[in-house]
């Protein structure tokens, strides 16, 4: 399935929100969050990571969401294409997936 110009893959109870298959992840950070909609978070947590790295050229953000026991499990990143600071990246990633006003917005969405 496609959404506009991102594909959305589903396989062994995986979700995968992607611009670019085969999917690769240069750069992932994972963190765990309430059950909701993946598709949904997935979205969010897409835009969330593709504004605070937009000007890391080549980046191409990739979603992962896993329904586990504790909710969901997301692996946020994504492919770039060249040189970087990956340190620096995951980094900017982490403050994203572990903010407050995010995850909170993210599960009124998700809702």
């Amino acid at each position: 399935m496609q959404d506009k110009h991102w594909h959305i893959l589903e396989e062994d109870g995986v979700l995968t929100y992607a611009r670019r298959v085969p999917v690769r992840f240069d750069l992932a950070v994972r963190t765990t969050l309430p059950s909701g909609s993946r598709r949904r978070i997935a979205r969010q947590i897409r835009q969330d990571i593709w504004r605070v790295l937009r000007d890391l050229r080549g980046f191409s953000p990739v979603v992962q969401v896993t329904r586990v026991d504790a909710g969901l499990d997301v692996i946020a990143g994504g492919q770039v294409d060249g040189r970087f600071a990956r340190a620096m990246a995951e980094t900017r990633i982490g403050e994203v997936l572990e903010c407050p006003r995010n995850r909170a917005r993210w599960m009124r969405w998700a809702a």
